[in-house]
């Protein structure tokens, strides 16, 4: 069961999913079962790096959205992800860019809240108009060769836009 936020909502039915990018992803342990409702919310299943311990992944958003929180769960400590930074905007982010750039907000995550899976907040005003999010994860707790990440759940609220494209032209009778 997903943990919830006052006042916001978990915005996975707003990811474009078609467009997510993960680099570094154990091909055994794809990104899906992180992200996808279902598939996050069995504790068998999890993202697992592949080459070392990085992460990072590119989550497209179908609308514009205010991002609140992020949900962040390892199914073990040793390989839970430690140390984050955060991405907005940004559709082409590789593994240089993310360790050298200041990302819009950077995370040093707590074992016991990795553990539980608990949200952590994020600075409201540095995500208010987000079209996509690169989670950039660069280290686990005990520096093992692979990191493992059984959960992740973006947590906010949608912006409303309404894509004209979609409607109907109405015919007068």
């Amino acid at each position: 069961m997903t943990a919830e936020v006052k006042g916001q909502q978990d915005l996975v039915d707003l990811i474009e999913w078609n467009s997510v990018e993960v680099l570094n992803q154990s091909s055994g342990h794809p990104w899906v079962n992180a992200v996808k409702k279902g598939y996050r919310d069995d504790p068998g299943l999890y993202l697992e790096s592949d080459c070392d311990e990085q992460l990072l992944i590119y989550l497209p958003f179908t609308q514009q959205v205010k991002l609140h929180s992020l949900l962040i769960q390892g199914p073990e400590r040793e390989t839970a992800p430690s140390a984050i930074k955060v991405f907005v905007n940004r559709s082409s982010v590789g593994f240089d860019e993310a360790e050298s750039e200041v990302g819009t907000q950077t995370l040093e995550l707590e074992s016991d809240d990795v553990l539980e899976g608990k949200p952590v907040a994020l600075k409201y005003v540095k995500f208010q108009k987000v079209q996509s999010v690169t989670v950039f994860i660069s280290s686990n707790f005990d520096d093992e060769d692979v990191t493992k990440l059984s959960k992740l759940v973006l947590f906010g609220t949608p912006q409303f836009t309404t894509n004209m494209g979609e409607w109907e032209k109405a015919c007068k009778t």
